[in-house]
């Protein structure tokens, strides 16, 4: 029944939830705690080092020992760095908090998306914009309720935190009934770079391809966008900040509801085209004090990830088979949070040394050319 399949979603909804929403809370804890901004991109990157830890043991394992085993354990955590942040009064508590968080998601990416394709196997149109769908949702909701709570109710660095572990609770009973079986014994190697059976590799180039671009732009937004809007409007308010990455991901969401009938190359490379014109308007936006490119650019960075994230799953729904499917959402997921990690954290860095202006300059001018460069990938690809 497609009920099971919404169901399934939820958990995938809510850990994402917890991936951003310590976003618009940064301006906080910079105030009380002190440190630059390349310090925060570098906390924003150990979410990065903990989810890419997970992918390459998640995946395979969930494609061993079943979709429960995995998420159980990876909602555990997440509640963990609900505690962790909601009690943070270091940089090092932010950085664990954030690896926490980053080996909980890299689960729920792996096995979470694979649990919501299994319970919809007759639907599996339907269970790749779901799957594809919760996770930016859930990844926009985070910022916007995180900004909110901050700035109405008590406790702004605590706040969000226990509303999220509410959240989590209750994804840890829909886990746990799942209509999912355990998968039969499979012998091989448990941990190993996650890849794709013989014949889909083209495909999962494709995905990852425009995927990257596009998540590494939304990264960005989300790690310094809250400086950007500081400088351009002299604001640090947290609802601002969280409602321009809510509204950046509810693009994400929309434009796959939108092109969820297109065949999916073109998918692709609207999203291609999606990312180009995101980073060619934060290009403007730090030049000409633009808010409203600024807000264009979030938007459009936000088009370029949901086109990217529901073309590659779809791609790999539509010919990797069930026993391999948490493997390869790891593997694309991999391919797209390498540089999701590294460009914003160099970003980072180099606003420190050279100011906001040039940073995001070469930052964009990079992310545009890998763009471009994933759109010609999709346009010659014959897979």
């Amino acid at each position: 029944m497609t009920r099971w399949v919404w169901l399934a979603a939820w958990p995938v909804a809510a850990v994402f939830v917890l991936s951003n929403a310590a976003t618009p809370l940064y301006v906080v804890w910079q105030r009380d705690i002190g440190f630059s901004k390349g310090t925060l991109t570098v906390v924003f990157a150990c979410y990065i080092v903990g989810l890419l830890g997970s992918l390459l043991i998640s995946g395979v394992v969930s494609d061993r020992v079943g979709r429960k085993l995995v998420l159980l354990p990876a909602l555990g955590l997440a509640l963990a760095a609900c505690a962790v942040f909601a009690a943070a009064t270091s940089v090092v508590m932010l950085m664990l908090a954030r690896l926490l968080t980053g080996v909980a998601v890299g689960a729920v990416v792996s096995a979470g998306m694979a649990a919501v394709t299994d319970v919809g196997r007759n639907h599996k149109v339907l269970a790749a914009l779901l799957a594809s769908c919760a996770m930016v949702l859930g990844a926009g909701t985070g910022p916007l309720l995180a900004g909110v709570l901050s700035e109405t109710l008590p406790g702004p660095t605590v706040t969000v935190f226990v509303v999220e572990a509410v959240l989590v609770a209750s994804a840890v009973v829909v886990v746990l009934r799942l209509p999912i079986e355990r998968p039969p014994y499979r012998s091989g190697a448990w941990i190993r770079v996650p890849g794709v059976p013989y014949g889909v590799g083209r495909r999962l180039l494709m995905g990852i391809a425009v995927f990257a671009p596009g998540i590494t732009g939304t990264s960005f937004v989300l790690s310094l966008g809250p400086s950007l809007l500081s400088g351009l409007l002299g604001t640090t308010s947290r609802i601002v900040a969280g409602a321009v990455a809510f509204t950046m991901f509810l693009t994400a969401t929309g434009v796959q509801f939108a092109v969820r009938r297109l065949p999916r190359r073109r998918i692709l490379l609207l999203g291609a085209v999606g990312t180009s014109l995101g980073m060619i308007a934060l290009i403007v936006a730090v030049h000409a004090s633009s808010v409203t490119a600024l807000v264009a650019a979030a938007l459009l960075a936000g088009a370029g990830q949901g086109l990217g994230q529901l073309g590659g799953l779809s791609l790999l729904n539509s010919s990797v088979p069930p026993e391999r499917l948490a493997e390869a959402n790891a593997a694309l997921n991999v391919g797209g949070y390498i540089p999701a990690g590294l460009l914003p954290v160099s970003a980072g860095y180099l606003t420190d040394a050279v100011g906001l202006t040039t940073g995001t300059t070469a930052f964009a001018s990079v992310l545009l050319a890998f763009a471009v460069a994933g759109g010609l990938t999709v346009a010659v690809s014959r897979g």
